[in-house]
């Protein structure tokens, strides 16, 4: 299979015939027509992953995200930035296939994010509302219990909470990667929180003035009110793993391999 065969199988498993107008779901380097000898899943087209990639023998990458820095993968910025063309070279000196599964990976049958962060932590059956995968019911819990038990799953070091450790926590939410932000609602996590009178929030990104400082307040009056902050890749990463799997039989017998882009940050 080439590339673009690759792409279409991945499209019309996901999406059927359904085709966006504007995406940002594009082949970002490479030639639609190089024959796949071998697929990496990730988060991030990072440096590190590029490298085990090209290690692995692999020479198409599908990221989730961006691999230039902004969301349209807009170059027009970087044309002398040296950061820019050393991973430029670096891609195209080892014939490198980089193409972005975003829009349509969360607008497939079921958003395949979800269905891959479900699967790592074994809440497959803790859904409330069919298709609508943001709101979870489960044994009770301190809300410290349950930010170390996402600490676990996803293999993190550090993990951020607001709210009082010891509240008591049943019905979750769950915002992945930017949803937490509003998806163009700022408001939209809050309401989430009250209209479904959740006691937690399992969030990606977050803007400290919103969802944060709605918490934030209702711990401050005595409410139990609890937010978990894991962050944006390890929020969506296990969708990219759980990615390998499927994929696979679309695919024949080219080898598909996940590799993790891991968090950004340091802890000192």
């Amino acid at each position: 299979m080439n590339v673009q065969e690759v792409i279409e199988a991945i499209l019309s498993d996901s999406c059927g015939d359904m085709r966006l107008e504007k995406t940002g779901d594009q082949l970002i380097c490479g030639n639609p027509n190089t024959e796949v000898r071998g697929i990496v899943t990730t988060f991030m087209a990072t440096i590190d992953v590029i490298k085990r990639a090209i290690e692995d023998g692999a020479n198409m990458i599908i990221t989730h995200e961006p691999t230039f820095y902004t969301g349209r993968d807009e170059l027009d910025w970087l044309e002398d930035d040296p950061l820019y063309l050393a991973k430029k070279k670096l891609i195209e000196e080892n014939n490198i296939v980089i193409w972005r599964y975003h829009d349509y990976m969360h607008m497939a049958k079921t958003d395949r994010i979800y269905d891959g962060l479900l699967k790592e932590i074994g809440w497959e059956h803790n859904l409330q509302e069919e298709n609508q995968p943001f709101i979870y019911k489960i044994n009770e819990v301190t809300l410290a219990e349950l930010a170390r038990f996402f600490k676990q799953k996803l293999s993190m070091d550090v993990i951020q909470i607001v709210g009082n450790p010891e509240m008591k926590c049943s019905k979750v939410g769950v915002l992945v990667g930017g949803g937490s932000l509003g998806l163009g609602r700022e408001q939209m996590p809050m309401e989430l929180m009250r209209n479904h009178n959740l006691d937690v929030m399992v969030c990606g990104e977050i803007t400290e003035w919103t969802l944060c400082a709605y918490v934030n307040d209702a711990t401050m009056l005595g409410m139990d009110k609890g937010m978990i902050v894991i962050g944006h890749e390890r929020s969506e990463e296990s969708g990219m793993k759980y990615m390998a799997e499927w994929l696979k039989p679309l695919v024949k017998n080219i080898p598909v391999t996940f590799i993790d882009a891991k968090e950004p940050f340091l802890y000192l």
